[in-house]
């Protein structure tokens, strides 16, 4: 199913899609089933699974309304994935044929059971992290063995030490700056090392909230010294037409694949798309098309990591983080100036 057909199931509270996909309101943090009897959300808030377990890896909690997790769908291979997701979760060994799940797994949610199961590891370690704010107890009731391996494992995906995410980014120091700009209010933070968030949103109240929520321990202030000045000054010349590329340093948080895709939507050139299937192929993953629209998803700096420049096999725009309307005015922009 296509994302506009999944839309229109969700609209239309279709039963028979229980089970075949679940949809996940970034605004809410909650996942239903399409029939789900709730509020319908704007569809820009809106993010599609295939199954319960991917919406929750990425941090989505089930809807206590409709029970999503308990909808079967009729595809036997989701059955198989949701199986081994469960035995991963337990810290078993999934059962069955492990070429074929492998396949299965691959096709369903573009990673290997392999890929899963470290990233269930590395979000339980960063659960126990904020609950027990030391490393060593954190790390044994994660499964870790020692040490050195926690820190090899997580550190790219939580962009700093263990020991500094535990305390929530504490010591770190943010600046931002809002302003106004065609595609409504935009907000650019930084950190010693590089840009940590561009977004684009319609209030900067929002977006400072929505900056000091992410980084809650951080010190994070409103830039009054000209700091980001040179940031600034290149986004606003990317959407003046007059700098089509924004190389600037970037100090942002990512699992590995999140960090292949993103380096993979920096390489799109101005002017130019490429559909989700292209640059999975372009990463060497072909089957991974829904984690790449994903990965788009959750790009934390807009503009700089061009994720807009990604659209659909078949024409349509697709979705974006902040908005298809400023989807749409970024790509006629860009096409204008060439």
């Amino acid at each position: 199913m296509s994302p506009t057909e999944r839309w229109k199931a969700v609209m239309a509270r279709d039963r028979r899609f229980d089970g075949a996909f679940v949809y996940a309101v970034r605004s809410t943090g909650i996942y239903c089933r399409p029939s789900c009897a709730s509020r319908r959300p704007r569809r820009t808030q809106v993010t599609f699974f295939p199954i319960p377990e991917a919406a929750e890896r990425e941090g989505f909690r089930a809807c206590r309304r409709c029970h999503p997790a308990d909808a079967n769908g009729t595809d036997p291979g989701v059955t198989l994935v949701r199986e081994a997701c469960r035995a991963i979760a337990a810290g078993q060994t999934p059962p069955g044929d492990p070429r074929r799940l492998a396949r299965v797994f691959k096709r369903i949610l573009g990673i290997t059971p392999r890929a899963y199961g470290q990233a269930q590891r590395v979000a339980h370690f960063k659960q126990e992290l904020k609950r027990r704010k030391q490393v060593s107890p954190a790390l044994y009731e994660a499964g870790y063995s020692s040490t050195s391996r926690v820190y090899e494992r997580t550190h790219e995906e939580l962009g700093m030490t263990p020991a500094t995410y535990a305390r929530g980014g504490a010591g770190v120091e943010i600046v931002f700056v809002t302003l106004s700009t065609p595609l409504g209010r935009l907000l650019v933070a930084a950190t010693a090392r590089g840009v940590c968030r561009v977004m684009l949103g319609d209030s900067a109240a929002k977006l400072e909230a929505d900056l000091r929520g992410e980084f809650d321990a951080a010190h994070v202030r409103e830039d009054q010294s000209g700091k980001l000045e040179g940031y600034v000054e290149a986004i606003l010349s990317y959407l003046d037409g007059t700098e089509p590329h924004l190389d600037l340093p970037l100090d942002i948080r990512a699992t590995a694949f999140q960090r292949r895709v993103w380096q993979e939507l920096r390489q799109i050139p101005f002017g130019e798309t490429r559909t989700y299937a292209e640059v999975a192929k372009a990463i060497g993953q072909p089957q991974a098309t829904r984690a790449v629209a994903r990965a788009c998803a959750t790009n934390p700096t807009a503009l700089v990591i061009p994720c807009h420049r990604v659209v659909r096999g078949d024409g349509e725009l697709g979705g974006y983080r902040w908005g298809a309307e400023r989807k749409k005015a970024l790509l006629e922009k860009e096409r204008d100036v060439e």
